[in-house]
């Protein structure tokens, strides 16, 4: 539990250091890259640990660079793409997530006589990725426009339409959605987290997005790791647990487009808090213990939807001038409640689920203050997102201040 906690913690200081790295000099590709050589040589460095103590060490550093990698890697996937094909195409990463949990589950069955072996080999997809996929992946075109570097930009946009078969006319550039006031620009080329706070627009969302996403991730890793107390074959458990989480991806996916990121976020947590509340009234003994994991199944069928939902609303939330930074404090925030859940698990068998049926209740009323992001635009700086959310649709649909093509 307590290198599980460390783990979380490590996560949880990368986000935040990684997420702003992101944000400025070093881009969304340059950061990703890191991570992964990170991740793998700190991954190998454990196999090699000689005592508890550098193990524990080690697992923190893991943490740091690990926790990271999904968070860059969903925003450089998600920014180029436009807001019809916004939502499936980061709802899609998550399937991916819960793959590689199964397929980890498999490779500890078969390395159960040696975890460093273990180590060894999860360790190697990160260094695989980075010199072998990360040198044909583009920098994100939003990152190269907020930077004032259009020309880069449209260069990576004209190659995407080439591998589309299409062509960008000739006369047709980018423009921010600040481009017009030349105070603004100044401003939004050193944008920070503290002008997240600044702003009227972002600070609320902010908050909610910070607590909704600990109380999220306190109830999807809490469920996860909760299968010690189901008092089940736990390679079993664990596989059972992704398959849980898959339709839930696949039926948020498909709603999402139909009814939007607010009612679905709230939905699927407050289904997660009400099967965890009852698997906490349930007794482990006999029949029952089938009874209350298909419960648990169920709570972590909601939980995973709104865990990757999360993801899409909060890319969402925040301009690409800090979405990064943004993503990064709700991700530290998702690790606090990784953190959090180790400990909650060694509570007992009932218990835990108690605690997970109240906060995925809590969250689910929450949601209810954030504004829907549906169908809106992707806004590239502060005084962008403040000037469109004050801004009405114009009556050729087009929202002001959308750099979008």
């Amino acid at each position: 539990g307590l290198v599980q906690a460390l783990f979380f913690a490590g996560c949880m200081i990368g986000a935040g250091v990684f997420g702003h790295l992101s944000d400025s000099f070093m881009g969304r590709k340059g950061t990703l890259h890191m991570v992964c050589f990170l991740n793998a040589i700190f991954g190998l460095l454990t196999a090699l640990s000689p005592n508890y103590w550098v193990y524990m060490a080690l697992r923190l550093l893991t943490g740091f660079s690990a926790g990271s990698v999904c968070l860059c890697a969903f925003v450089l996937a998600t920014e180029p793409i436009g807001p019809s094909y916004r939502g499936v195409t980061g709802m899609s990463t998550c399937y991916f997530f819960s793959g590689g949990i199964a397929v980890l589950a498999g490779i500890a069955a078969m390395c159960q006589s040696s975890w460093r072996l273990l180590y060894v080999v999860t360790s190697m997809p990160s260094l695989v990725f980075a010199l072998a996929v990360m040198p044909f992946v583009s920098e994100s075109p939003r990152w190269y426009l907020v930077r004032r570097r259009t020309d880069d930009a449209m260069r990576i946009l004209r190659n995407i339409a080439s591998t589309n078969g299409r062509s960008i006319p000739d006369g047709v550039t980018l423009k921010l959605d600040d481009e017009d006031d030349l105070n603004k620009k100044v401003e939004e080329s050193s944008s920070t987290i503290l002008d997240v706070f600044r702003s009227r627009a972002t600070r609320g969302r902010l908050v909610l997005s910070v607590i909704i996403s600990f109380l999220c991730s306190a109830v999807y890793f809490g469920l996860s790791l909760n299968v010690v107390n189901l008092k089940l074959n736990l390679y079993i458990s664990v596989v059972a647990n992704c398959l849980a989480e898959m339709p839930g991806f696949l039926l948020t996916t498909v709603l999402l487009q139909r009814f939007g990121r607010k009612p679905l976020a709230i939905g699927s947590m407050i289904l997660s808090g009400i099967f965890c509340t009852s698997a906490s009234l349930i007794a482990g003994v006999g029949a029952l213990r089938v009874v209350r994991m298909a419960c648990g199944m169920v709570g972590i069928f909601g939980m995973a939807a709104t865990y990757s939902l999360l993801v899409v609303y909060t890319a969402e939330l925040f301009p690409t001038a800090v979405r990064t930074a943004a993503m990064g404090c709700t991700a530290q925030a998702s690790q606090m409640g990784a953190i959090l859940a180790p400990l909650v698990v060694v509570l007992g068998e009932q218990v835990p689920f108690a605690v997970f049926g109240v906060f995925g209740i809590i969250g689910g009323l929450l949601v209810i203050c954030l504004p829907e992001t549906m169908n809106k635009p992707l806004y590239d700086t502060m005084f962008g997102l403040e000037k469109g959310e004050r801004a009405p649709i114009s009556e050729g649909g087009v929202i002001p201040g959308n750099s979008e093509i």
